[in-house]
């Protein structure tokens, strides 16, 4: 299986075929992912909340007792920096396996639809020039939308076709 969903067309003749980012075939029981996931779950319930209330409100006790002392406040700088610095990598992880679920989803609803741009499938990989012209044509779209329900028209017409630079294609 690949992080696109579908299964990696690898034929035995043909091993050193190289794969796209997309067709990789991905790991089913990656121990990280696996670690991340059930981090990201335990960490975002309310009880891990509470916990770290109740663990500053221990340290916030203890103050008095150490008399304030460097060591009671090197204890909490370097407990919450070490747990945020692993939480980056933990959070990272699960906001860029969710983001590509999304984008997949998106990228199905794309494909299936007629009189999309199938262009538009694979857009994250498109340099910032071809970004930036795309995105100029659908504000002229959405301008032309706007001017249309202001004069009571319907906005509801398939758009022409994007089309690059005769020099570039477009995802290459």
């Amino acid at each position: 299986m690949t992080s696109n969903g579908y299964a990696a067309k690898l034929d035995r003749a043909n091993q050193n075929h190289k794969l796209s980012r997309r067709q990789r075939p991905i790991k089913h029981n990656h121990g990280f992912q696996r670690f991340a996931r059930s981090m990201a779950r335990a960490a975002g319930r309310p009880g891990a909340f509470f916990l770290a209330i109740i663990s500053i409100i221990a340290w916030a006790a203890f103050g008095p007792i150490l008399h304030f002392s460097d060591t009671w406040q090197l204890v909490i700088n370097t407990a919450t920096t070490i747990v945020t610095f692993l939480m980056v990598f933990v959070i990272q992880n699960t906001q860029h396996r969710d983001s590509e679920a999304l984008q997949l989803k998106l990228d199905e609803l794309i494909r299936v639809t007629k009189g999309c741009h199938n262009a538009v499938l694979d857009i994250e990989e498109l340099s910032e020039d071809e970004l930036d012209r795309m995105k100029k044509e659908y504000e002229k779209l959405a301008h032309k939308a706007l001017a249309e329900i202001r004069s009571r028209r319907s906005d509801c017409a398939t758009p022409p076709e994007l089309t690059p630079c005769q020099d570039e294609r477009v995802g290459d």
